[in-house]
């Protein structure tokens, strides 16, 4: 690679990163630029050593959110780990799965939640009125560890966001502490991705680490700035990033 093959892949981690922090969905991000400055690259190394540089910056902003926001961690744990372990079902899989009908369908769902996001401007902004019960929350999050763990192995774009999406909307939880949340359960998919990429050779580890410094700077300037700024600074972010996907998406499959 060139200088200039170099300066994009570690902006693009960087503002991978940022966005992966707020509102995920950094891999629309890295994954495009892996391609543009690699064009000989296999998908399966791309994903692969995409997942390495999301796992470090994910890391990050889960260490940067825990010293602000109260983690249950009883319920987290078990979270992270089914999300690795269906990430990994996910990734495993992931070849048998036709994506020319996969992609309009995800476009669909992601219209779908900025119109709702639009709709309903409190959705979390305000915390809810009615706390959830705790069958309730342990119930939500490991249902959306599980399902959401095996898009991300399979898939991914979006991941983050349809998490911080799932609590707010079932849990009455502001975007903040969703994004918190998310965090730690996106840690676990992209871990789970990662350990069945590395085992079957597909990681660039030097291109992937080198990668993953700038990725964390910008993870912890995102959690930094979502926590400063709050709940209306992660929506309006949320809606933007959503309406990028949907175009990205869909150039990637009809342009």
């Amino acid at each position: 690679m060139n200088a200039g093959d170099w300066t994009l892949l570690l902006t693009a981690a960087a503002a991978a990163g940022w966005v992966d922090a707020v509102v995920g969905g950094g891999g629309l991000i890295l994954l495009p630029a892996l391609f543009l400055a690699l064009p000989q690259l296999t998908p399966q190394a791309a994903l692969a050593t995409n997942k390495l540089t999301a796992f470090t910056g994910t890391s990050a902003a889960v260490f940067t959110f825990a010293r602000r926001i109260p983690m249950n961690w009883r319920l987290l744990g078990p979270a992270f780990l089914l999300a690795a372990a269906t990430s990994a079902l996910g990734a495993a899989t992931v070849s048998r799965i036709n994506k020319d009908l996969f992609i309009p369908i995800i476009m669909v769902v992601l219209v779908g939640v900025a119109v709702f996001v639009t709709i309903r401007p409190q959705l979390g902004v305000t915390l809810a009125k009615d706390p959830p019960t705790r069958r309730k929350i342990v119930a939500v999050v490991l249902l959306a560890a599980g399902a959401f763990g095996f898009y991300d192995g399979l898939f991914g774009p979006g991941t983050g966001t349809f998490l911080i999406i799932s609590f707010a909307t079932f849990l009455g939880t502001e975007f903040v502490r969703s994004a918190a949340m998310a965090k730690v359960i996106n840690l676990g998919s992209n871990f789970g991705a990662l350990v069945l990429f590395a085992a079957t050779g597909h990681v660039l580890w030097a291109l992937g680490l080198s990668m993953a410094v700038c990725n964390v700077i910008g993870a912890v300037t995102g959690s930094r700035m979502a926590l400063t700024k709050g709940a209306g600074f992660v929506r309006i972010t949320l809606l933007i990033v959503v309406i990028v996907m949907v175009i990205r998406l869909g150039w990637q499959q009809f342009g």
